[in-house]
Formats: C-alpha cells, sequence, structure tokens
C-alpha cells in the first residue's frame, strides 16, 4: 500500500515513515503544499497524511482543492490545532478523519486500517449502518414530510431540495436508517466519521446544528429531537 505523507516537520517524518514502512507501507513524503498537491494528483496513493500547518499552501486549502476536482483517495489530517472549530473545518474540506498531535504509531497505524476498510476501489468511502432502511418504492425513505433519495442522495421537506455537504448528508441518512432510536454521539462518530477513538463529540453537536436550520429553514415540525444525557433521536411523534 502506498501512503503520501504531507508534513514540514522533519521529526514527525522520521516517526511516521520509519514506522509505517516497517509496517509494510511504502511512503512518499512531500514537506510543503504546493508539492503535497502536486504529488496527489500525479501519483497513485492508497491513502493521504496531511499536515494541516504547512508552508506554501496549508493542509485545509490541499484538501479542498483535491475534494474539488474529485479526488476521492482517503484523507487523513493530521493538526495540533485540537479545538471543535478546526476540527469541523478539516472535515469540512473533505477530510475523513483526523489525529491529534502528539500522537502514538500505533494509533495512526489503526485509523489507516480503518479507512482502507471503508474504501470502495475507485469510489468514495461509505458508511455501513448496522440497521437496515425501512422498506420505502425507488429507495425513497419518508419520515412525516421529510424524504431521502438515497440514490441521487437528496433530502426534500415538503418538495423542497435542501442543499447538503457530504457530511450533513451522511449524518442525516445515518438518522433515517435509524428513526425513533435514541443514537449517542460515539454511535453518531463511529457511523458517520468512521472514527473509532475517543474523539471530540461536540463536532457532533455543532453538524446536528447545522443539519436542524437547514431542515427548519422554511418552518416545521422539529424532527432531529434531543434526548438530554442519550443523544439524539430523528422522530416525527410528539
Amino acid at each position: 500500500m502506498k501512503i503520501l505523507l504531507v508534513e514540514d516537520e522533519p521529526g514527525v517524518v522520521s516517526v511516521v515513515s520509519r514506522g509505517l514502512s516497517e509496517a509494510g507501507y511504502e511512503v512518499s513524503v512531500a514537506p510543503d503544499g504546493p508539492l503535497g498537491l502536486h504529488m496527489a494528483t500525479t501519483g497513485s496513493y492508497g491513502i493521504i497524511l496531511l499536515d494541516v500547518m504547512l508552508p506554501g499552501m496549508n493542509g485545509i486549502e490541499v484538501c479542498r482543492r483535491l475534494r474539488a476536482d474529485g479526488y476521492n483517495t482517503p484523507i487523513l489530517m493530521l493538526t495540533a490545532l485540537g479545538t471543535t472549530e478546526n476540527i469541523v473545518m478539516g472535515l469540512d474540506s473533505g477530510a475523513d478523519d483526523y489525529l491529534m498531535k502528539p500522537f502514538k504509531l500505533q494509533e495512526l497505524e489503526a485509523r489507516i486500517r480503518s479507512l482502507f476498510r471503508r474504501q470502495v476501489p475507485g469510489g468514495p468511502l461509505i458508511t455501513l449502518a448496522p440497521v437496515a432502511p425501512p422498506p420505502a418504492a425507488n429507495n425513497i425513505l419518508t419520515l412525516g414530510d421529510l424524504q431521502l433519495d438515497v440514490d441521487k442522495k437528496l433530502a426534500l421537506r415538503n418538495g423542497k431540495g435542501i442543499v447538503l455537504t457530504a457530511t450533513e448528508y451522511r449524518l442525516l441518512e445515518y438518522l433515517f436508517k435509524n428513526p425513533r432510536r435514541v443514537l449517542s454521539r460515539m454511535e453518531i462518530l463511529e457511523h458517520v466519521w468512521g472514527i473509532d477513538f475517543n474523539m471530540n463529540t461536540k463536532v457532533v453537536d455543532v453538524y446536528i446544528n447545522y443539519l436542524r436550520k437547514k431542515l427548519n429553514k422554511d418552518g416545521g415540525t422539529e424532527l432531529i429531537q434531543t434526548v438530554v444525557g442519550l443523544g439524539y433521536m430523528l422522530n416525527d411523534e410528539d
């Protein structure tokens, strides 16, 4: 498996390159953003390890440009910026996961394996939900006045389309596939972001808020309900 490490800290490069090489990976290194972008688009890699603070072009911008060009290879963001806002910014730019510095090599390897397991050859990552969706004609899920066209990746409320980011769509789809069931923040993290570690669960709260605003833009019943101390539930019943 080929891995592209875009990182400018010599110490991190040395430890990660040596550790991953010993684990059987083939590691290429780019020390700045522009070179990382060039290598990603001209080479063939199974995963990109992308630092946020890079000379020439930061990792957020590199990630955005890759995703804007339809680049589907998994991207794991490496960052020393641990606030919720920075984490959300990285995920919104198209990253599939993030890892805060300093980190242990064993955790990095575990996250790499997790991303490889979820990768579809030649396509984007998918998230598998443990509960099958309820039967619906033409693969359209319905709850009250809200609909989700799974084939077209489109949400509608009262027949009006709702523009969602990729992460917002995955979140809504997971809620839809578990209707009227309380989902904890950790469950949501694991199934929407594919993260099996103790990530800051405030990211879930931020995205729930984003989703609520879009679903309720034209009014209507609040469908995403907060269950205090437990999590969230998609529910059309009082």
